[in-house]
């Protein structure tokens, strides 16, 4: 497998892509046409093709899936295991039995504590995670630690920023028996080596939960070739619908969990006495389940494969290496640091103006970014702050927009002397 930094090499295939065309693809720019949107790590907007395909599954095929006889259901559930090759397809999994729908990537960290870690660690046992780490790879393992008994040890970040990897293997041992590690650190864009501390997690027995939500976007994704058990992502964030995301599972890591939630489509015999289960994935996914958002996220998959991943993820390396020349030329503006590699996004703070403020007068502008601690407080802490600004790109931002972002920002200075 390349290493990231072969992944994102700027290029041919950076040039080729064209944003301002790309923009015209997203229906919001056409009603919003003074619009910076400078949010889509928290959310991607949306293409044409995925808003109209959910639009017409709407109109001329829905039905609920698996059960129905008739050909309306029949239809449902073709597009609905479509959605799930069409996942597989994404990650390169091997099966796509492999391949479990949940609500987004929190559900799918938290049913990876329920049904893996709670039945298989105890007392003794550690499970690895780093400063970096978004809310959703934190507060799941201390709830599961809660009625397991297990240790959460905490890998730090560098004085650079980045995962601090010498001290991420010392903390490797025999007692790890998971490692949940983010590939694209959502707050500051810093993106880790997870190749290897996969591998050095590997080394010691430990099985490996990568949080894919903000590198899945940007960056090819071949989880055989990372060797991962888990991988989470939201569509969300992939310009896809709300309310659904993928787990990737081994099939024997998914095999050896319980199912978290009980009902419908997930049994296999029901006594009142007890309950059999399907096999995974069916297991983790009762009740109906959202078929529209797994429409939709076959065809923002399939939008993003045309546009192509490697094009995709040279471009937003230009874009984010632009844009952080231009912030840290905005005399007062301060980017947090993101280690060796920062891709899709730029934290930062403005001398004399929170970042709340900043985002309020930027918005009176028309550029929209956020401001906060970006669900990971414990590390804006170790950094310091209380809260950062942060600019975040996706396949439709254009240099163009970086500029507007800039002078906006020294308009609010003068705001505030």
């Amino acid at each position: 497998m390349m290493q990231t930094s072969e992944l994102l090499e700027p290029g041919a295939a950076a040039r080729s892509f064209d944003a301002g065309r790309v923009k015209r693809d997203f229906p919001i720019f056409d009603r919003h046409p003074d619009l910076v949107f400078l949010d889509s790590a928290a959310s991607a907007q949306k293409p044409s093709c995925v808003i109209d395909g959910v639009a017409e599954y709407y109109r001329s095929d829905y039905a609920n899936v698996h059960r129905g006889l008739y050909t309306l259901s029949a239809r449902s559930t073709e597009l609905f295991e479509e959605a799930r090759e069409a996942a597989r397809r994404f990650l390169n999994a091997a099966h796509t039995e492999e391949i479990v729908f949940v609500r987004g990537a929190t559900e799918a960290i938290n049913l990876v504590a329920y049904g893996w870690a709670q039945r298989h660690l105890g007392p003794g046992d550690e499970v690895l995670i780093t400063e970096l780490e978004h809310h959703a790879n934190i507060v799941p393992w201390q709830l599961a630690r809660e009625r397991a008994g297990f240790d959460i040890r905490v890998a730090p970040i560098d004085e650079q920023g980045g995962v601090d990897l010498d001290a991420f293997k010392a903390l490797l041992s025999p007692k790890t028996k998971l490692a949940s590690i983010t590939q694209l650190a959502n707050a500051t864009g810093a993106v880790t080596p997870v190749l290897e501390m996969t591998r050095a997690a590997r080394a010691v027995g430990a099985k490996v939960l990568i949080d894919g939500c903000q590198a899945a976007p940007r960056m090819p994704v071949d989880v055989r070739a990372l060797d991962c058990d888990f991988y989470v992502f939201s569509a969300h964030k992939t310009y896809g619908p709300t309310g659904i995301g993928v787990l990737y599972g081994k099939e024997e890591a998914l095999d050896a969990m319980a199912p978290w939630q009980g009902g419908g489509d997930m049994i296999d015999t029901v006594t009142f006495r007890s309950s059999s289960f399907q096999k995974p994935p069916y297991r983790f996914e009762a009740g109906t389940p959202n078929i529209a958002g797994a429409v939709g996220l076959t065809l923002a998959i399939e939008y993003l494969e045309r546009l192509g991943m490697a094009a995709i993820a040279a471009h937003e390396k230009e874009l984010t290496a632009y844009g952080a020349e231009q912030l840290a030329s905005v005399k007062g503006v301060r980017l947090i640091d993101a280690g060796p590699e920062r891709l899709g996004m730029a934290s930062f703070v403005v001398d004399n103006i929170s970042p709340y403020d900043l985002a309020t007068v930027l918005n009176q502008h028309n550029v929209a970014v956020r401001a906060g601690h970006h669900c990971a407080q414990p590390l804006i802490e170790k950094l310091g702050l209380t809260s950062t600004a942060r600019a975040s790109f996706g396949v439709y931002t254009e240099k163009a927009d970086i500029l507007r972002l800039c002078a906006a920002i020294e308009k609010a200075q003068m705001l505030f002397g």
